[in-house]
């Protein structure tokens, strides 16, 4: 059996990296602050940001997924780079292969509509320059490694994302849906469950990788601006007022509030479409794993307690 250390196994990616992991017959390992259990992951406790803690969790290990970052956006600058490094050494200790869930971010969105895993990066925004230098620094280092990049991430269990935190409010029906974007101008979707099981097909065929693997997530592709809002009208069976995500007025909150001072940074990736090119990834995997939009849509809302309960999914658990 295979060994992988998820690093933000508690979150959105890392979490369905490592059911997708468990699925597949790997034993996964996870770090955590806390105590905790459950999911079918060894949790033992520590901190991306010790490295003696890294090493020692990554021991015999075959993969390293580094899908850990800091909560709402706050200290990017400080803490990233360091936990990236404590994963880097952990890789080379075990000859593992390091798995980076990767962004849009990388690119110019004013210079880049569509993006191929080669494209120039040319990154317009702080925590764009901080995801290019990441897979830089990874690179240089020399291991085993494998990056792949993918639109914002929606899903049951999405940890920070824009359709949970922004988009409807958890917890209560849908009324109201805030649309960042505007019609006309296409944005990149991922549903996590389809990013992890993309992760456990490629970490599969470690073998038959790249020393430097990188590859896109297509995902869902909204070439209107407003198929995801249109996919929430159409699961919850209700016409919800679509109101525009006021811009101009997040500069008065910002001083406030650490996590919107990170959002505003992300406007241009709304007012112009960067689409992901996923030829390499078909070419390696033979398909994307792709679950249909109001399927996934579906369990989104259904998880985060926006359907009534006589409205929840039954084929297949959300636990």
């Amino acid at each position: 059996m295979k060994t992988a250390l998820v690093l933000g196994a508690s979150g959105g990616v890392g979490g369905e990296t490592a059911r997708a992991l468990i699925a597949h017959g790997w034993s996964v390992r996870g770090l955590t602050r806390t105590p905790r259990s459950g999911d079918g992951i060894d949790w033992t406790i520590g901190d991306a940001m010790d490295r003696d803690d890294v090493l020692r969790a990554a021991e015999s290990t075959q993969a390293i997924v580094h899908a850990v970052n800091p909560p709402g956006y706050r200290n990017w600058a400080k803490l990233v780079m360091p936990m990236i490094d404590n994963s880097i050494a952990a890789a080379q200790a075990n000859d593992a292969r390091l798995a980076l869930p990767g962004t849009i971010y990388n690119y110019d969105p004013a210079a880049t509509p569509l993006a191929a895993p080669d494209s120039p990066q040319r990154p317009s925004t702080r925590k764009g320059a901080i995801r290019r230098d990441m897979e830089a620094r990874i690179e240089a280092s020399g291991v085993r490694a494998l990056i792949l990049r993918a639109g914002d991430f929606f899903g049951p269990r999405p940890g920070n994302s824009w359709l949970s935190q922004g988009m409807v409010t958890p917890g209560k029906p849908v009324t109201s849906i805030m649309v960042p974007g505007k019609r006309g101008i296409g944005h990149a979707w991922a549903y996590l469950p389809d990013v992890g099981e993309t992760f456990a097909r490629l970490l599969d065929r470690d073998a038959d990788l790249p020393r430097f693997a990188r590859y896109h997530f297509a995902g869902h592709w909204d070439a209107d601006g407003l198929g995801l809002a249109e996919a929430i009208q159409r699961v919850t069976g209700r016409r919800a007022k679509l109101r525009r995500m006021p811009w101009r007025l997040l500069p008065l909150i910002a001083p406030f509030n650490p996590t919107m001072r990170e959002m505003i940074e992300m406007e241009a990736y709304w007012r112009h479409p960067v689409e992901l090119d996923n030829g390499s990834l078909i070419a390696v995997l033979g398909e994307e794993p792709h679950t249909l939009l109001d399927e996934a849509m579906e369990w989104t809302l259904a998880a985060l307690g926006c359907l009534p309960k006589t409205r929840l999914p039954g084929t297949k658990s959300l636990a």
